[in-house]
């Protein structure tokens, strides 16, 4: 409990979940602080462009074995699985949450938030506790097959759902999953000698970049929680704090099993525990255009992802580290 408390400590003392928090007070106190579009963008074009790139570069570095192939298909299967979970942990907890908009809900937490994964690997870096290069892999391998499980899941409960060419495009080709890939694969073509190249890019402002973008994410945040309303009752609010746990429940079996470092065990743990807010609402506006957005983006944006940055990801490491070595 001890080692629990003194991370979560320094997680909330760290410039970035500072920056979040900045962004959330100003944006409930009616604050004009804000960002343009095309900056909020840009920022998440560099995160995703940096994490792939360095993740491929790692990669090159150690060599992929049968271990990254079994990290992929294990995370596939999570992201595939952990829909059917949340599904039913929310019709739970809150009740009056139609099949649509529980299906939906489930989605999300079965696919993964890339900015919690960015700030759980930055603090892993910072604690000097090493993690698989792969785990970006992983990370958009699990982005898709959540929203599967969650069209099945509106099919069979009678609320309709499309699988669609539209569908399919916004999910092979959501432009989040091609550049990661994509950096990833370069990454990992141009390996050192590539990574020599851009380090002045992506290694030194990183920390900066991700900063300013969670000051972003504040923001947005905040303004869910404002307009959030009577969507927002008790049973879902517990929805939201406890399916982290949950995930990352399966996040730690899984990583236990694959035979992760600690720090691949926290990652898994993270990816497992976090919720979309980027790929999967684009996609269920597509496929589930009558489930309420208000609900879901309320859900992954304004109570999980606070809750992994803040107690959630020291809590998935202070786990790993006792449970797959220091």
């Amino acid at each position: 409990m001890d080692q629990i408390l003194s991370l979560a400590g320094q997680n909330l003392l760290s410039p970035v979940i500072l920056f979040f928090v900045l962004g959330v007070a100003a944006s409930l106190a009616r604050s004009d602080l804000t960002f343009p579009e095309a900056i909020a963008k840009g920022m998440s074009l560099y995160l995703l462009f940096a994490i792939g790139f360095k993740g491929g570069a790692s990669v090159s570095q150690h060599g992929a074995d049968l271990s990254l192939g079994l990290a992929v298909v294990v995370g596939v299967v999570l992201s595939f699985v952990l829909p059917f979970v949340a599904f039913a942990l929310l019709r739970i907890l809150a009740r009056g949450v139609s099949v649509t908009d529980a299906a939906a809900v489930a989605g999300h937490y079965g696919s993964i938030s890339i900015v919690t994964f960015v700030a759980a690997t930055s603090l892993l870096t910072a604690g000097g506790i090493a993690h698989e290069g792969y785990m970006v892999a992983v990370a958009a391998a699990m982005e898709a097959p959540a929203i599967v499980s969650a069209l099945w899941l509106a099919v069979r409960g009678g609320a309709g759902g499309k699988m669609d060419k539209d569908l399919w495009r916004e999910i092979l080709l959501n432009g989040s999953i091609v550049l990661l890939l994509g950096a990833f694969a370069i990454g990992w073509i141009t390996g050192e000698r590539g990574m020599a190249e851009v380090a002045p890019f992506i290694v030194a402002p990183f920390k900066g970049v991700l900063c300013l973008f969670l000051l972003d994410m504040g923001i947005v945040a905040g303004r869910e929680l404002r307009k959030a309303g009577r969507v927002v009752t008790p049973g879902v609010v517990a929805f939201g704090l406890v399916m982290p746990l949950v995930g990352a429940a399966f996040g730690l079996a899984a990583g236990l099993g694959l035979g992760l470092s600690a720090g691949g065990v926290a990652v898994m743990m993270t990816l497992s525990a976090s919720a979309s807010y980027i790929a999967v609402p684009a996609a269920m506006r597509v496929a589930l255009p009558k489930a309420n957005p208000a609900l879901y983006l309320t859900l992954a944006l304004g109570i999980t992802f606070p809750f992994n940055l803040t107690l959630g990801i020291p809590l998935y490491m202070a786990i790993s580290q006792t449970l797959a070595g220091g």
